[in-house]
């Protein structure tokens, strides 16, 4: 029988034509089996992969995290040029940078507000525009 985690990583995959692989199952059911939202880097999902006492390579999470954001699964947000975190949350929100742990949190998106954007240069449109507001512990 399958476990309520699993059909939850089925359905997820399923909604997006993402075939149900045995790993994308795994990974699938460590980002969403509980129904909650995540922030993972590729590493911190490797690291909960190893922690279930499962067998995937780091590569294969990579990839398969790409997998999930070119399926319009997750959204992957590019703290500096060197981390990315990828969201499992789709809708339009800012987020918070925990400078000293490393971490990416949602912030309410009810209190920003943005008043103008400059316009697109010609032949462009804005796609999305990504708020992180950076936080250090006082």
């Amino acid at each position: 029988m399958e476990s309520k985690a699993a059909q939850r990583a089925s359905q997820w995959l399923s909604s997006a034509g993402v075939r149900p692989t045995r790993q994308r199952v795994l990974l699938a059911g460590l980002l969403v089996g509980d129904g909650k939202d995540r922030h993972v880097t590729a590493e911190s999902l490797y690291s909960a992969v190893q922690d279930a006492g499962e067998r995937v390579s780091l590569a294969t999470v990579y990839n398969t995290l790409k997998a999930f954001c070119d399926a319009g699964l997750m959204q992957e947000i590019t703290v500096d040029g060197a981390r990315s975190y990828f969201d499992t949350r789709l809708d339009d929100h800012p987020h918070f940078y925990w400078e000293d742990e490393g971490r990416l949190s949602d912030a309410p998106s009810g209190e920003l507000e943005i008043a103008r954007l400059p316009g697109a240069p010609a032949g462009a449109e804005v796609a999305r525009v990504d708020v992180i507001i950076r936080l250090r512990r006082a």
